[in-house]
């Protein structure tokens, strides 16, 4: 058995039950199943206020609306956070005060629109940055039924996971400004008020503005998910960092990252910021000089502030990278966001903190056939239990605290295949509680303690590898009062779908497994559909580019074209009415499914590029016999000068060929030709149709 050592992330940011996993919660976000009370769709209200009965009660008395449980009040900036002069100078101002023409949201919600303010909330900002590029989180944390045109009443609500439950939390739209300048977030564009009005959501639900200076990154990107996270110390990496970034990527994880220092917010010489955190949004590998170079994209939540060595925006290292690659990545431009080696992000940053709805981070090397589940308890550490008054005497306590059982049954020694996630749970309105020291020791068949934990952080949370066994999980506190928790047990296994030997599914595409990743592709469909029955070329495209391409790997082959998207709807517009009805639609992502996995498998390099070799085993791997001859044609008619063929261009080159073959198929009946009619081959034409009006001879 194999167990990663892990150290305490000390850098802040200003009865017993089995686990059975075929019967566990699973692929709910924040892991609530829905209807139950604490899930996203029977939210909790923070102070039992009704966001809609709220806004129609103002709206029918003609008033804007004031929060009296979040005051325009020195009360809700916090006695410490300021000196007591600059206190009594604070004034609210709703954004109709500042501009004409408000908006909540204009030209989509981006990292780009945050400018982090006065107060030192750069681990809320940089987790907020992260799930700008989220959108499956995103719609979970911003609601869309309000904004400042229609019923607007000066109220607006947003969502955030805490503690198990969805919870939410309504507000004014009445913003701090100290000197005519922002207190809190200002957003670029000056007539943009999300940042500002999410900001003030998470401030009253933290208890304060004071409360959002200083904290972890780690808790900003769990409250935002309802996922689970995990911190890597960059000074001790683990050896598989780079296979963690991927899968991450790949799985699209949440990430960001802190340095140290003891001054905080002191900028280097080398443009880096001590004790600040920072978002990671991106990680890929390049072909460098004669080799490779793994490099990593970063985003300083100050708006500015850039790494000013090898691989920043005007570094020589991007002359030796190919023109095509440079113009995708190497933006010149000063808004925060820079690239730097691995090497050097390790050697710069301090921890690196990942979180999704399950650990898909870890899913890397062969995990065909396996999924996570999970098993969530709420329960009390009571004062009259033996705490663990530290790490030698929590043996001591494991007799008397409560226990948890889980059972590991597959075996896979290369691939870690447990997750603990302990977290304390402060009383509703005590969110700035002081954290005591928490932590969870495992045993196997009631035998010697595996693995002791403690911290003094709001979650502890580690990942293990385990070999089949029985298991059990102690949580103890040094806190000699009586407080909740909340445990999650995370297991990888075995599916026990009963389709599991398909290589379809109709959940969002990533590599790891789809069902813990978004809702299913009647959710995405709806998202983007026309009054919600059809979709046309552009909606398909924009659903396409959104969706598909936020890989980064993915879309270094380019966007989805409009005559590319007109051609995959001619492909499967079954009726012939220029959209995509819900079925068509099921269709079409099943197939997009299959072939983003196999695209994946097939590009070992990870260059987001297939050349004609790895192209003619996408194909097989596909079930589609091909010759040299065709195969020539389909690198020639897809691929760029080089005859490398992109991720976009694949799936239309995939359909196509699928189309052709069934085409064939049906017509032939069986044989191995096929005589057809005039009306036949008119009928077969667009089918056989390839990119920018050829098509494909032979």
């Amino acid at each position: 058995m194999n167990m990663l050592s892990y150290n305490e992330p000390n850098i802040k940011m200003e009865g017993s039950t089995m686990f059975n996993p075929s019967s566990a919660l699973r692929s709910e976000e924040g892991w609530q199943t829905a209807g139950t009370t604490g899930s996203l769709q029977n939210l909790k209200r923070f102070n039992n206020q009704d966001f809609s009965h709220l806004r129609a009660l103002c709206l029918s008395q003609g008033r804007l609306f004031e929060d009296d449980t979040f005051p325009a009040h020195i009360s809700s900036i916090g006695a410490s956070l300021l000196p007591e002069d600059q206190l009594q100078q604070i004034e609210w101002r709703r954004p109709t005060e500042l501009r004409r023409n408000p908006c909540l949201i204009m030209d989509g919600v981006s990292r780009f629109d945050i400018i982090q303010g006065q107060i030192g909330d750069c681990w809320m900002l940089a987790a907020l940055g992260s799930l700008t590029m989220q959108k499956r989180f995103l719609e979970n944390v911003l609601p869309k039924d309000q904004g400042f045109q229609s019923d607007y009443a000066g109220i607006f609500h947003f969502r955030f996971w805490q503690f198990g439950d969805w919870m939410d939390v309504v507000i004014d739209d009445r913003l701090p400004f100290l000197n005519g300048s922002y207190l809190s977030v200002h957003p670029r564009t000056s007539n943009e008020f999300w940042p500002s009005l999410l900001e003030k959501a998470y401030a009253k639900l933290r208890g304060s503005y004071q409360n959002l200076h200083g904290g972890y990154i780690s808790d900003a990107l769990v409250d935002f998910t309802g996922g689970v996270q995990l911190q890597f110390s960059l000074k001790k990496p683990p050896p598989d960092l780079e296979e963690i970034l991927k899968a991450a990527g790949k799985s699209q994880c949440m990430m960001g990252c802190s340095t140290s220092g003891q001054l905080r917010n002191r900028e280097l010489r080398n443009g880096i910021v001590q004790g600040h955190a920072y978002t990671v949004t991106g990680a890929v590998k390049i072909r460098y000089k004669n080799g490779w170079e793994h490099i990593i994209r970063i985003w300083n939540p100050w708006g500015h502030g850039e790494w000013k060595g090898p691989w920043s925006d005007n570094s020589p290292e991007w002359n030796y990278v190919e023109p095509q690659i440079k113009e995708d990545l190497c933006i010149n431009k000063d808004d925060g966001e820079f690239w730097m080696s691995c090497e050097d992000f390790c050697e710069q940053f301090s921890w690196l903190c990942i979180c999704n709805s399950t650990p898909t981070f870890l899913d890397f090397g062969d995990q065909r056939g396996m999924t996570w589940s999970v098993d969530r308890h709420i329960d009390l550490w009571s004062n009259s239990l033996s705490t663990g008054r530290s790490n030698s005497s929590l043996a001591g306590a494991v007799s008397k605290n409560p226990k948890y059982f889980f059972e590991v049954t597959s075996n896979a020694p290369q691939s870690y295949n447990v997750v603990i996630s302990l977290m304390q749970k402060h009383a509703e309105g005590m969110q700035d509680a002081q954290t005591s020291r928490i932590g969870f020791s495992i045993t196997k068949e009631n035998s010697k303690v595996l693995k002791q934990d403690f911290s003094l952080t709001r979650d502890v949370t580690n990942y293990f590898t385990l070999s089949p066994g029985t298991y059990a999980v102690i949580p103890a506190t040094t806190a000699r009062q009586d407080f909740e928790f909340v445990l999650r047990i995370f297991l990888k296994n075995e599916c026990y779908n009963e389709n599991s030997d398909s290589q379809i599914s109709p959940m969002l595409p990533t590599v790891v497994p789809r069902q813990n990743q978004d809702s299913s592709y009647k959710t995405i469909f709806l998202r983007y559909a026309k009054q919600g029955s059809a979709i046309d070329a552009s909606q398909l495209r924009q659903l396409l580019n959104e969706v598909l391409l936020q890989d980064e790997m993915a879309s270094l082959g380019g966007k989805f074209s409009f005559d590319s998207c007109r051609g995959i709807l001619a492909l499967m517009d079954t009726n012939s009415n220029g959209r995509l009805t819900l079925q068509e639609f099921g269709s079409l992502w099943q197939k997009l499914n299959k072939y983003m996995d196999i695209f994946r498998r097939e590009d070992k390099n990870n260059s987001g590029f297939l050349d004609i070799y790895e192209l003619k085993s996408a194909i097989q791997t596909a079930g589609l016999a091909i010759n040299e001859q065709v195969l020539h044609l389909v690198s020639l008619r897809f691929g760029d000068v080089t005859r490398r063929i992109g991720f976009s261009d694949f799936m239309c080159c995939m359909l196509r060929l699928e189309t052709m073959t069934c085409a064939f198929q049906n017509l032939a009946n069986g044989g191995p030709q096929l005589f057809m009619t005039a009306m036949e081959v008119r009928l077969l034409v667009p089918s056989f149709q390839l990119h920018s009006g050829t098509m494909l001879a032979g």
